[in-house]
């Protein structure tokens, strides 16, 4: 498989419908599977985490969810394609409704996913939703929570959407997968729910192109500006110290790979 490294995480070189087509491969295997969408400021996290580095290259696909990582592929001369965690959540729901895998939403605000999952079936009315709750009891995603494992393993679905932020995300798909064994593919989504459920509204198209999405979501929340400044100015510094580092005096061999 084409991977890009960045920062030391491994990222999948895949279009959206490269991802589904191994998707569906996954969906009918026996074993369980784990996407992760990371953006810059997961890399930042992930530079000082390296459990949380391990998780994001455990995953079985990390799909790029941000333009900053395919400008930094591009920068450190590799090329990399954008798959949203969004654009997941609707294209897997679609391939869901058409297979009847019933799907299980866990994560965001109260009645967010409740809200998002209203909406996926509006699109798709007969996708099988069996169970779309917040997780917020959720404190410390390696404690085991045998209420909320035994609420989904009830309902027994094949897909599993979670949206509690990162590192909490995957951490929490991480430790307790094992622990739901009718799932087959699990993926953490960010803030997928928000925009579906239409509590966030998305930013227009051709400022996702532009790479804007950073000032979209600053002018609408601006209390995540601690965030931003990590995905908009400490990644590329990193970036560009990375690259310094590789091609210092004493890297030749580097030079020639």
């Amino acid at each position: 498989m084409n991977k890009v490294e960045i920062l030391g995480v491994k990222i999948d070189n895949l279009s959206l419908q490269e991802v589904l087509e191994k998707i569906k491969k996954f969906l009918i295997s026996e074993n369980q599977h784990f996407i992760v969408t990371p953006n810059p400021e997961f890399l930042v996290l992930a530079k000082k985490n390296h459990d949380f580095k391990e998780i994001l290259n455990y995953a079985d696909i990390s799909c790029a969810d941000g333009v900053g990582l395919v400008k930094a592929a591009k920068f450190l001369g590799k090329r990399l394609q954008r798959v949203t965690g969004v654009d997941l959540v609707w294209a897997i729901s679609e391939l869901a409704e058409k297979n009847n895998y019933p799907v299980y939403l866990l994560g965001a605000g109260e009645l967010v996913a409740a809200t998002a999952s209203e909406m996926l079936k509006k699109e798709y009315p007969n996708l099988n939703i069996v169970g779309a709750e917040s997780g917020g009891e959720i404190l410390d995603p390696i404690q085991k929570d045998p209420d909320l494992l035994n609420r989904i393993n009830e309902t027994e679905p094949k897909i599993l959407f979670v949206a509690l932020g990162q590192i909490k995300q995957e951490s929490w798909i991480f430790y307790n997968l094992d622990k739901i064994p009718s799932i087959k593919l699990a993926i953490g989504v960010g803030g997928a729910f928000d925009y579906i459920s239409g509590k966030i509204k998305r930013p227009p198209k051709f400022i996702r192109k532009m790479g804007f999405e950073w000032l979209y979501r600053l002018i609408l929340e601006p209390w995540r500006y601690k965030r931003i400044f990590n995905a908009v100015f400490v990644f590329p510094i990193l970036i560009m110290f990375s690259k310094i580092k590789k091609f210092r005096p004493g890297n030749e061999r580097n030079l020639k790979s």
